[in-house]
């Protein structure tokens, strides 16, 4: 039987009891940020983390990072949530999923870009003093969430670190994500970032330049 992290969530925010403990926040964009920042913010200070080296092509990136800050700010949450952006480095995801450029969505390239992206989070949380984090990724349908968390909570332990658990589509989060993106007029993005994901306007696996 599968863990229940949206469960897990609720017990860790009770036992707050009124407090706003930091919590460093993984965003993988900007739409699925929208409803996980909404809910997090009344309970956790929030640092957001944009490290996304999948994405690709580099203009890809930086449009996704405008409608990140643009859903910041829609919320209010301008003067509260300070965004930690570490250099672009696409070549570093390439090697990370060397040898897995075939492999079908949500399989093990899927796995080590999660990966990848955690460490990069757990590490920042460390340098920043910030002792929890946790990452966006889980509000999406097509995303694991026992794998995301599993891999979190590894990793939280190999950087003295916890990982918040999180299923953030529960409770009509994902339809909320939506909700707010079309409120917003938020950029959905059609593929998940990197090369590999994006098939092209004809499915035949062009690349967007």
């Amino acid at each position: 039987m599968s863990e229940n992290y949206q469960l897990k969530l609720d017990k860790e925010i009770e036992s707050l009891h009124g407090e706003r403990p930091e919590l460093l926040l993984h965003s993988c964009c900007g739409p699925c940020s929208s409803y996980v920042l909404e809910y997090l913010t009344q309970y956790y200070k929030v640092t957001l983390l944009w490290y996304n080296p999948n994405i690709w092509p580099p203009e890809e990136n930086d449009k996704r990072l405008y409608y990140q800050r643009k859903i910041i700010d829609a919320l209010g949450l301008k003067d509260e949530v300070s965004i930690v952006i570490p250099k672009y480095d696409h070549e570093r995801y390439r090697q990370a999923v060397s040898g897995l450029e075939t492999e079908p969505e949500g399989g093990l390239r899927c796995t080590e870009c999660f990966r990848l992206r955690l460490h990069e989070a757990a590490g920042a949380a460390k340098k920043l003093g910030i002792g929890l984090y946790c990452t966006t990724l889980t509000v999406s349908p097509h995303k694991n969430a026992e794998k995301i968390n599993t891999l979190g909570e590894e990793i939280g332990r190999e950087y003295g670190v916890r990982f918040l658990p999180s299923d953030f589509k529960k409770r009509n989060g994902y339809k909320r994500s939506i909700e707010l993106s079309r409120e917003y007029d938020l950029y959905r993005q059609d593929y998940c970032g990197c090369e590999f994901a994006w098939r092209g306007e004809n499915g035949d696996g062009a690349c967007p330049v």
